[in-house]
């Protein structure tokens, strides 16, 4: 099974709910008896500009952006390919973007 780091950018299957897409992992590695489980935050390129995106370009990538609307959890199972990772400014910024979607952040 792989194991996935946070910040990185991983190929995630959704089955038949959607297509496969890049995602932006954030849960730390688990260990021992934990459950293998993924948190993430899809990657679209298909942005809206809203507050809760954060436009992401890389290499081998379309422009796009991280949007912490999708954050969601699967088995790690459901990993496909390791395609990169983001850096440590683009990861705070949707870390940012996920506390502000949910509530958690005390800055606007």
């Amino acid at each position: 099974m792989p194991q996935a780091r946070r910040g990185e950018i991983w190929m995630i299957d959704f089955g038949l709910a959607q297509k496969p897409r890049p995602a932006v992992v954030l849960s730390v590695p688990y260990e021992g008896e934990e459950r293998a489980l993924i948190s993430y935050v899809s990657r679209t390129t298909s942005a809206r500009k809203t507050r809760f995106e954060v436009a992401h370009q890389g290499r081998g990538f379309e422009p796009g952006a991280f949007d912490a609307q999708s954050i969601a959890t699967v088995p790690s199972v459901r990993l496909m390919r390791r395609m990169g990772e983001v850096d440590a400014v683009t990861l705070r910024q949707i870390e940012r973007a996920v506390q502000s979607w949910l509530g958690m952040s005390s800055h606007p």
